[in-house]
């Protein structure tokens, strides 16, 4: 069966946005993965949070085959994914006062470790008071957000901002407002969202960069191997024991 007219549309559309994010976020991915060698070389924790989708592309770098050992997920209850009943309240705890600062408190996370937030429209309270409580304790942090709804929506945090206006790196997805790719006649709603491909595209290029300059530096990067491959559960063992006291998703 020859591919369908829409689903080529949305990997034109994909495709597109890979490229642009590629062309146009070069700089700021070399800056947000040289953040992360440092902080690894450095001594420090690293940990990556999102809510709702946005939490994909966070959970893509924890604890895989072929990505830094030391990537944690900082874990928000109710809001990581949609297996929380019902799913709609993820969406509402995203916008309470409080919530970011009461994880923050009560996680490993310290001063000198770096912290990845996720969000693709960096308006809602939660995001938002992360990045800012995690800056005051010290921690640089890198965001993932789509710069669009800065200008095209009103931010829902009491400060006026948007996640944007608190990261020591900013990573822009290019992804429109509303996330929906696609129009056709007869389909009432827009649809094919592209945010979770090109979010974790852009996380495993920032993870990757910090490779090669840990690399440079004549550091190992600390990076897990599969466990389907021959001697990859020998391989992370040793990995996780050499950096355990960096590692929270054993305990």
């Amino acid at each position: 069966m020859s591919e369908s007219k829409l689903a080529g549309q949305f990997f034109d559309a994909a495709i597109a946005l890979l490229q642009r994010v590629r062309e146009e976020e070069s700089g700021n991915i070399a800056a947000a993965g040289s953040l992360i060698a440092d902080t690894v070389s450095a001594g420090g924790r690293l940990f990556a949070f999102g809510a709702g989708h946005s939490s994909l592309a966070a959970q893509d770098v924890v604890y895989r085959a072929g990505g830094l050992a030391l990537m944690n997920l900082l874990a928000v209850p109710g809001v990581v994914g949609i297996d929380v009943m019902p799913a709609t309240l993820g969406s509402a705890l995203e916008r309470v006062d409080g919530l970011a600062g009461a994880v923050l408190d009560s996680s490993p996370a310290t001063e000198g470790d770096a912290l990845v937030i996720i969000s693709l429209s960096g308006r809602n309270a939660l995001p938002v008071e992360m990045a800012m409580n995690a800056r005051a304790l010290g921690l640089k942090v890198i965001g993932v957000t789509s710069v669009a709804y800065a200008t095209e929506t009103k931010p829902r945090h009491v400060s006026g901002t948007f996640l944007k206006d608190h990261c020591d790196v900013v990573l822009d997805s290019k992804i429109a407002v509303g996330d929906a790719e696609l129009t056709a006649d007869g389909i009432e709603a827009p649809f094919a969202p592209a945010s979770t491909v090109v979010t974790s595209a852009v996380m495993q290029a920032v993870m990757a960069h910090a490779a090669g300059e840990l690399a440079g530096r004549g550091i190992e990067p600390p990076l897990l191997r599969s466990g389907n491959v021959d001697g990859g559960h020998e391989w992370n063992g040793r990995v996780m024991t050499e950096y355990r006291d960096r590692i929270f998703f054993r305990h």
